[in-house]
């Protein structure tokens, strides 16, 4: 792999991360909604990704990540008695999100790891190009 092509895989990791830290920061955001539906209820979001696959000299190499989409979470909303609340149904019930605070908390801190990691990648090649250049000097 030359080292031009580390700054294409880093770079997606880091694009990759930074879906991955805002569709968090959308869901810690939403954490404590309440709608008048389960259906119109929050629910939390994760962004689906993908290994990027490429044939290069008849070898496949790993080319990067990329983000197919995002998908949202089938973890149960749940139903709590409000029946003062402006938002409640016929039967007295508001339907919070299902975010979990905890697991997003998690997911910040490992996206924000992973982003920190793919800048040291970039900024440990620019030093190597960086020295490959002073050599001729």
């Amino acid at each position: 792999m030359s080292l031009l092509k580390i700054f294409d895989v880093a770079g997606s990791g880091m694009a990759a991360q930074s879906a991955r830290l805002n569709t968090t920061a959308s869901n810690m955001a939403n954490a404590d909604s309440i709608a008048s539906s389960e259906a119109g209820a929050y629910h939390a979001k994760q962004p689906l990704f993908s290994a990027v696959q490429q044939q290069v000299n008849g070898q496949m190499e790993n080319g990067g990540v990329r983000t197919l989409g995002i998908t949202e979470s089938q973890a149960p909303i749940q139903a709590r008695y409000e029946p003062s609340n402006p938002l409640a149904d016929a039967n007295g019930n508001v339907y919070q999100s299902n975010v979990n605070t905890v697991d997003e908390l998690v997911n910040m801190i490992s996206a924000s790891r992973s982003y920190q990691n793919n800048v040291e990648v970039m900024n440990s090649a620019k030093q190597l190009m960086q020295k490959t250049l002073d050599l001729g000097k």
